[in-house]
């Protein structure tokens, strides 16, 4: 399964860092792409909860605008 999220207020490598490391505690999550560029990660794992996605990116600091 793959899910992708759109992320606001990301704008440099230590704000694409937060945000992996806070994806990769997901219960599920096998693999997590952080692209600063286009304001996007890709998780890739089992049974991914877009509840539980989103809130993780907001406990880092950050706004997710969209998970799909």
């Amino acid at each position: 399964m793959e899910k992708t999220i759109k992320i606001e207020g990301m704008g440099c490598m230590n704000c694409v860092k937060h945000v992996s490391a806070a994806l990769e505690k997901v219960e599920g999550v096998n693999k997590v792409n952080v692209s600063l560029d286009d304001g996007m990660a890709k998780v890739e794992g089992n049974d991914l909860n877009d509840q539980a996605l989103a809130n993780a990116v907001k406990e880092a600091g950050y706004t997710p605008v969209s998970v799909r």
